[in-house]
């Protein structure tokens, strides 16, 4: 068995508006409450954060699969939303969506293609820690297209 070990020191200096930082190897932010929620707003917030983890986690175990399926493609965006609640003043991170627009070289990679894009949220190990207790959404577009150069 193997585990990696990821290490993250988070300062908060003062009370709930003001604004603090987190240090990571390559993550250097101020983070502090969003406006939605009547904070500041200043750097990013766990809302944002959460959301960058599903959505960069998404990704790449979608690029890995679709390299070892030896699917070529043209480009691979993701723009995600969450949705969090509240309810008689408490805050439920309700739901992930996330649209992915994959456009891929070769019509007769279409339906592997389209597999991948569900399975690759099935199998990132953040959607794994999520489930059950946030609803991760798939709205996927997949084109066919050419290499431009």
């Amino acid at each position: 068995m193997t585990e990696h070990y990821f290490h993250l020191k988070a300062d908060w200096p003062g009370n709930r508006n003001d604004i603090g930082t987190v240090h990571a190897r390559n993550l250097q932010t101020n983070i502090s409450i969003p406006p939605e929620m009547d904070g500041p707003g200043v750097g990013t917030n766990p809302d944002e954060m959460l959301l960058g983890a599903a959505t960069t986690c998404y990704i790449i175990t979608l690029a890995a699969m679709l390299e070892r399926s030896q699917i070529e493609k043209v480009s691979l965006v993701v723009e995600s939303s969450a949705v969090v609640d509240v309810t008689n003043g408490i805050f439920t991170y309700k739901k992930i969506i996330h649209r992915p627009k994959l456009v891929i070289v070769n019509e007769k990679d279409s339906k592997m293609a389209n597999r991948l894009l569900v399975k690759a949220e099935d199998t990132c190990m953040i959607s794994k820690a999520l489930k059950g207790n946030v609803e991760i959404e798939l709205e996927p577009t997949l084109l066919v297209g050419v290499q431009t150069p």
